[in-house]
């Protein structure tokens, strides 16, 4: 994060990273950059400016770019993850109609995001929900030929035609993943908490039902359909998992959680549910309490050092309650006037004690990094100073940046980990490996939600 010395603005900073690319600018980074320029929309991040920083020793004589973003407080799963939070169902609403606004306005523009997931999701304090990370984000036409790569989306949220290999698809995957959303917001965790693809989809049929002829026809013809085969036929569970759950939210989660997806809802359609209409109604964003920022990679790290500490507990608890070793004999020594009687025992015993040492400290986990790009011109001349107090913990700038600035601008402490390598996170931003963000606290990597066995491709 930084602060604009012009206008006093604190906003995020996104760095584009080069270290791999050995010529050029990175296609997915322009690809982005296209993306955000064309979405304008109250729901959608607003991306500012973009400056660049001289070069210098201290980044090995390259410049490099960052994306200035709007700063918001909070991302969904760090809000949610709060200790005690508990979201309303005026909350749920206002925040769902938000998300499909925005998501939308992306469908009718021909931009498919890819990666929906609550850390992607940015809440300021004035209430209002941004879609963020277009870092997987393409722009497709009806017209499209080359096929699409199935290796997007963060797995807890993947739709099955992804899953199973789908390389021609459309609006819908996003669909699925608001419907996994909608569902964890009023069901209180996650539904759908898989570790491997086969779980993912074995787990999605459990709840769902398996894929017939009548309830998804062009299921068997995916390419890997024959890859999965399921032991025994699931009946749809859906409404009988979520029997909590109002007869208007039932119904909204069938539509979304439709296996086919050329039946799934539509965004537009979803804004249209009798649940937005029914009591309690959304509330206004601005009637939302403010809360301090949280982000997804904060509370992972609170989980994280609790798991630590329990573990280490758990295993003080063992060692006190573990009995002592039997004390071990002597051998016997041969009869005679200097050695004991036969069968005795000779010299000390030697007792066992519990073990002992320091326990082991823990180690610190930091969040993943997110893609971004920019052409490399328009570069508008504001700078940037140290933004204050720690608003947000953003990830680590990768490359050791110790003076930035030059003709376009200049930053000046940005913050004291800028020498730190690594990608970061804007609000949670995870799961691409071209561009981190900067001037943060935290140490690249991926996080528990995640990529999952998916790299960026160009597609």
């Amino acid at each position: 994060m930084a602060r604009c010395k012009e206008t006093q603005d604190i906003v995020a900073l996104k760095k584009i990273r080069m270290d791999n690319e050995k010529e050029g600018f990175p296609i997915t980074a322009i690809r982005e950059i296209k993306i955000l320029k064309k979405l304008r929309h109250r729901n959608i991040i607003d991306l500012k400016e973009i400056v660049t920083s001289k070069a210098s020793a201290a980044n090995g004589h390259k410049g490099s770019i960052y994306l200035v973003f709007e700063y918001m407080d909070h991302d969904l799963t760090g809000l949610a993850e709060r200790p005690g939070m508990k979201f309303t169902l005026p909350q749920i609403k206002c925040y769902m109609k938000q998300l499909l606004h925005g998501l939308h306005f992306c469908h009718n523009n021909n931009i498919l995001h890819r990666d929906i997931k609550g850390s992607n999701l940015l809440i300021n304090n004035d209430g209002v929900l941004k879609l963020g990370d277009f870092g997987l984000a393409k722009s497709i036409t009806n017209e499209q030929a080359a096929p699409l790569t199935n290796r997007v989306i963060t797995l807890w949220y993947r739709p099955p035609e992804l899953l199973l290999g789908a390389t021609s698809y459309g609006p819908s995957v996003d669909m699925w993943s608001v419907g996994c959303i909608f569902a964890e917001l009023v069901h209180g965790r996650p539904i759908l908490p898989g570790k491997t693809e086969f779980e993912q989809l074995d787990l999605i049929f459990k709840l769902c039902g398996t894929p017939t002829p009548e309830n998804w026809p062009d299921a068997e013809k995916l390419p890997h359909a024959k890859h999965f085969k399921q032991k025994k036929h699931y009946p749809r569970r859906l409404r009988e998992v979520f029997n909590r759950f109002s007869p208007c939210e039932k119904d909204l989660l069938e539509r979304f959680l439709t296996l086919d997806p050329t039946k799934r809802i539509s965004a537009r359609e979803a804004l249209d549910s009798d649940w937005f209409w029914e009591d309690p109604l959304a509330c206004d964003p601005g009637d939302l309490p403010r809360y301090e920022p949280s982000h997804e990679f904060q509370t992972k790290k609170r989980r994280q050092e609790a798991k630590r500490m329990g573990d280490q507990n758990k295993k003080q608890r063992t060692e006190e309650r573990a009995p002592p070793p039997p004390p071990q004999e002597m051998k016997r020594g041969p009869s005679g006037p200097n050695h004991g009687p036969r069968g005795s025992q000779g010299g000390r015993h030697h007792h066992g004690h519990r073990p002992g040492g320091q326990p082991s400290s823990g180690g610190r986990y930091g969040a993943g990094s997110a893609a971004s790009g920019w052409s490399a011109g328009g570069v508008q001349k504001k700078s940037y100073s140290r933004g204050g107090s720690s608003l947000g913990g953003y990830g680590s700038v990768g490359g050791g940046m110790n003076s930035l600035g030059g003709k376009v601008g200049s930053y000046s402490n940005l913050n004291k980990s800028m020498n730190k390598s690594g990608g970061g996170s804007y609000s949670g931003y995870r799961g691409s490996k071209t561009a981190g963000w900067a001037a943060g606290g935290g140490s690249g990597g991926q996080q528990k939600a995640g990529w999952t066995g998916s790299k960026k491709d160009e597609k």
